[in-house]
């Protein structure tokens, strides 16, 4: 009996499923191209005028754009000046430091150095490479460190970068970087990237720059591209890094390094060659008739593999993260792949691509991120669109970037002690060496005055303290992950860094 009922049951369940099937609506058609030649002109005419304005706005000193369609190059030009204070001008040719825009490219290296989109999910590692987990080590693959899913922490490592640690250790030290749950959560980890990307050129006994030059800088003919910081700063037509001032003046103040993560944010190149590399992407993998990139292996870098932007509202929709790239879906279903470089040491850099529309576009910038290189890709998609601009996009995507610089920066206003405030001990309470397992030794120094001196890093980084309340001091924090004044506060043979402290690995213990 309970088999015959079983069976009916079964039967049941097929014809309502059978029914519901003949009743339901059906699938929405395959978004078709809507975006007319004609249309593209139109934004192309007005992008020059846009650009304009927008460093007019800003004071962004130089810009650089490619645009892209139909495997044609529609628009190349430069603006603007290479460096404030000289004549020399910025032109399609000028080498720009493209920041985490190296992503894409780098993950593009990568398809074309790997035999089937299968092998995106191998465990590739480096010799000696771990994080905390055993089970995940063991695990991990390219794909989980390309999409930000292998549970490292936001931005993990960025901090011992900014300390001078090199590349070895901080790849070393991410073993001691706590984990959030693998493969369900998303985090934007520049060395997790960086980690994959070089095991990947290891297993093909070569480095990172060399296996990026031959499998996509030199088949692409991307002349003026490199991984290297110095082949960036040795170019004669190179556009310097600038921040703003407080009056509002940009200066070329800084110079950043990226080659520690190289892959993650270490490329360099220029409007042209960016222009080659868009092709590439919306000819899936070949360029002037001729195959770059195995197709599958690219085509697999534009899926999603974890939401990186839950949906903010039930009808909202979720954004996502693939193989180094931005994974959007637009209101009529079309694919958005898009990414985003920033230094704060001074660039930024976008790339926005439709690819059923073959239209792309890439926005090179000389400053330190104020929303200008999204502002103007985002534009020229409106009017492509919708004939004009929707927003004005300039101060929200500002206000983005601000805002994360706001949210870094400490609650506590370090510059103004507490009417209230304790008075400090002697030096000499406070002087001595203090060790930490992640980010080394840290020593503390008193002058002849009893001025304290916190001395960080390998090289080392000096930072005078300025007494705050009690045992706690401050100083202000230098380099790409600057949060302004941070506190170090002293009890009982520690010192804790604030700023360091954020997954509780930044106090250090007195030797």
């Amino acid at each position: 009996m309970r088999t015959l009922r079983a069976a009916v049951a079964a039967g049941a369940a097929v014809l309502l499923a059978t029914a519901a099937a003949n009743t339901a609506p059906s699938p929405p058609p395959e978004p078709q191209p809507s975006i007319s030649d004609d249309a593209v002109d139109k934004a192309v005419a007005g992008l020059d005028r846009t650009v304009q304005d927008m460093m007019r706005r800003t004071g962004v000193p130089g810009v650089s754009v490619a645009v892209v369609h139909d495997d044609k190059v529609v628009h190349l030009t430069g603006f603007g000046l290479r460096r404030t204070g000289d004549t020399a001008k910025v032109g399609p040719d000028t080498v720009f430091q493209i920041a985490s825009l190296s992503k894409p490219v780098s993950s593009t290296v990568v398809a074309g150095a790997l035999t089937g989109p299968d092998e995106w999910d191998r465990h590739t590692a480096l010799p000696g490479f771990s994080l905390k987990d055993p089970w995940v080590t063991e695990h991990v693959s390219t794909a989980d460190l390309f999409s930000h899913r292998s549970g490292l922490p936001d931005h993990a490592g960025d901090l011992l970068e900014d300390l001078g640690y090199d590349q070895s250790y901080i790849l070393d030290h991410l073993r001691l970087e706590p984990l959030t749950p693998f493969r369900a959560s998303y985090a934007y980890t520049n060395f997790g990237f960086t980690a994959a990307a070089e095991a990947i050129a290891r297993a093909k006994g070569t480095g990172w720059q060399k296996l990026s030059a031959d499998t996509l800088f030199k088949p692409a003919g991307m002349t003026h591209t490199s991984t290297e910081f110095s082949a960036y700063v040795n170019a004669p037509d190179h556009a310097s890094t600038h921040v703003k001032n407080p009056d509002g003046t940009w200066s070329p103040r800084y110079v950043r390094d990226p080659d520690a993560q190289a892959p993650a944010g270490g490329v360099s190149s220029t409007a042209r060659d960016m222009s080659r590399w868009l092709r590439l992407q919306l000819a899936d993998g070949t360029l002037d008739g001729k195959r770059i990139i195995p197709a599958a292996t690219l085509a697999r870098t534009h899926v999603p593999e974890i939401v990186s932007q839950p949906p903010t509202s039930p009808t909202g929709r979720a954004g996502f993260y693939g193989l180094g790239w931005n994974v959007s879906y637009d209101d009529s279903g079309r694919l958005r792949l898009s990414h985003s470089g920033a230094f704060e040491l001074g660039t930024n850099a976008n790339v926005t691509m439709l690819p059923l529309e073959k239209l792309g576009i890439v926005v090179l910038t000389n400053g330190a991120p104020v929303g200008l290189a999204d502002a103007v890709a985002l534009d020229f998609f409106d009017v492509a669109q919708h004939g004009k601009a929707t927003t004005d996009w300039l101060p929200l995507l500002a206000s983005v970037y601000a805002k994360e610089v706001d949210n870094a920066r400490s609650p506590t206003d370090y510059a103004h002690p507490p009417a209230s405030a304790k008075p400090a001990k002697d030096s000499a309470a406070y002087t001595g060496t203090y060790d930490n397992p992640y980010y080394g030794k840290a020593t503390v120094t008193a002058d002849d005055k009893g001025a304290l001196t916190l001395a960080l890093g390998p090289k080392p980084m000096l930072f005078p303290l300025t007494h705050y309340d009690g045992d706690t001091f401050s100083f202000e924090t230098t380099g790409e992950m600057a949060v302004g004044r941070t506190g170090v506060t002293f009890a009982d043979g520690t010192l804790r860094v604030e700023y360091l402290d954020a997954n509780h690995l930044g106090t250090f213990t007195e030797q």
